[in-house]
């Protein structure tokens, strides 16, 4: 629900000079305009898919400058995007006209090793969380990339490697920071409006712009075993179900992706195989260094791998194991899907449909679900999935525009061919922008829920350029 000045403004995509000027006045960050030095910069995301053109940018440097962006778009009935990390597959945080509010400036990290707890501004990105964290050997779930923002994924419910021990990132999220669609400043905890709490771990940006989140950490490294294990992918079907049939009693603490790739043309990979489809078991184990060598052991014993890269290492270097190869300013899609099993058939099936594989960066994995994001009550947070035993995501990956339809169509085909065995269900994090049909099979039983929440906290739909849960009636 929103208004038909908000439509017409949306399409339109108009914010003339004085406005933006007015903005400007009302904030202690920049206000941008097209032309204007550095606009270019804050209006690029990740994903080179989707070219972000606001009409006016607030580069915000308090959360007073978020409460300012808010009520300006909402009294002028602006269309309003919100960009932390700007990772994300559905170009959410790519604002097409209207007010974009950037929260890339808002940089801060505390790090309380007595409480072991942190608190941490919505601009940061995983990498920096990680440094200040582990400066105290301590860690909560993040992404699997440095340069994804805590934000977004935390939003969305936020798996990463330690999901299986620790939780999901919004299992460790324990206070929040919420500027609301009327302009106000709320706490978000167990005991503060804790039917927000209970939204922002897993809705997404559906009820307002966290300035800052608070998390519970864990100890973690400084090292862990971690690393890979490549094989061909002619054998792809042997080592999957070895895979699934490992991970039906395998320890909290270790944590594979299995992903299907082409061997990049780079050291350390052998020169022969390079452009070679192969199999990649990614692992990695967050427990004692010792412990770890043993339970990966068995991923490194299945034949002649054609590379074996596991080892101790520090976990800043884990986290930054994909920034390379999934490196900003490519193009991207996505689709996924969750298993409550994985069965031969499915594997047969697709392993049966990954010819021709398209795009230089593309990859399809496996990610193991179970452990302690399995023992919370799917009610307990927005976040449903916790049944779930493995997860697949296919996201092809390429540069050139003209390649565009070929490899998303191949994407969707390949998707809807494991549909049969999938669970219909799907992590909003990983939703394409074709895709709002699934939007309800993200929360599953807690979408109503969702629905009433949105009606209370965001009645007019001011925070919709996202995957959007509309106020119910």
């Amino acid at each position: 629900m929103h208004t038909t000045k908000g439509r017409l403004l949306e399409m339109m995509g108009s914010t003339d000079g004085p406005a933006a000027d007015e903005l400007r006045g009302r904030v202690s960050g920049s206000v941008l305009k097209p032309g204007d030095e550095g606009y270019d910069d804050a209006r690029t995301t990740w994903n080179a898919r989707f070219d972000s053109r606001p009409d006016v940018i607030v580069r915000c440097s308090s959360a007073v400058d978020v409460q300012s962006a808010v009520r300006f778009a909402r009294d002028r009935d602006m269309a309003l995007t919100v960009k932390s990390g700007g990772h994300d597959y559905a170009g959410n945080s790519a604002a097409r006209g209207g007010l974009l509010v950037d929260l890339s400036g808002l940089k801060s990290v505390e790090i309380d090793p007595a409480s072991m707890q942190a608190r941490v501004a919505a601009g940061v990105t995983w990498g920096e969380f990680d440094l200040a964290a582990q400066g105290h050997g301590l860690a909560t779930t993040g992404g699997t990339m440095s340069t994804v923002g805590v934000a977004g994924f935390t939003l969305g419910g936020g798996e990463g490697w330690l999901s299986r021990k620790h939780g999901i990132a919004a299992d460790n999220l324990i206070g929040a920071d919420v500027v609301t669609a009327d302009g106000r400043v709320v706490r978000a905890s167990a005991h503060e409006n804790p039917d927000l709490f209970w939204g922002l771990r897993g809705g997404g940006g559906n009820f307002g712009i966290v300035t800052s989140f608070e998390y519970a950490l864990h100890p973690v490294g400084p090292e862990v075993v971690a690393g890979q294990v490549i094989y061909p992918a002619d054998r792809a079907q042997e080592l999957l179900r070895f895979y699934r049939d490992h991970f039906l009693d395998a320890p909290d603490e270790l944590q594979c992706f299995p992903f299907l790739l082409r061997i990049p043309p780079v050291p350390p990979f052998p020169e022969a195989w390079h452009g070679q489809l192969a199999l990649d078991f990614v692992l990695a184990y967050a427990g004692p260094v010792a412990d770890g060598e043993a339970a990966l052991a068995p991923f490194r014993e299945l034949g002649d791998p054609i590379l074996d890269a596991v080892g101790p290492q520090p976990y800043l270097t884990l986290q930054q194991s994909f920034d390379v190869g999934l490196a900003k300013g490519n193009r991207w899609y996505s689709r996924a899907h969750y298993f409550d099993a994985l069965t031969d058939d499915a594997i047969d099936t697709l392993v049966g449909h990954l010819d021709p594989f398209p795009g230089t960066f593309t990859a399809v994995y496996f990610g193991a679900g179970g452990g302690a994001v399995g023992r919370v009550d799917p009610a307990a947070t927005a976040f449903p999935h916790r049944g779930a035993a493995h997860g697949l995501h296919v996201f092809p990956g390429w540069v050139e525009p003209a390649e565009d339809d070929a490899i998303m169509a191949w994407a969707r085909g390949l998707h809807a061919a494991m549909a049969p065995y999938a669970n219909g269900s799907v992590y909003v994090n990983l939703l394409a922008e074709d895709e709002p049909a699934r939007i309800p099979a993200a929360y599953g039983g807690n979408y109503d829920r969702l629905v009433r929440l949105k009606k209370t906290w965001d009645p007019e739909n001011l925070f919709r350029r996202n995957h959007n849960i509309e106020p119910g009636a």
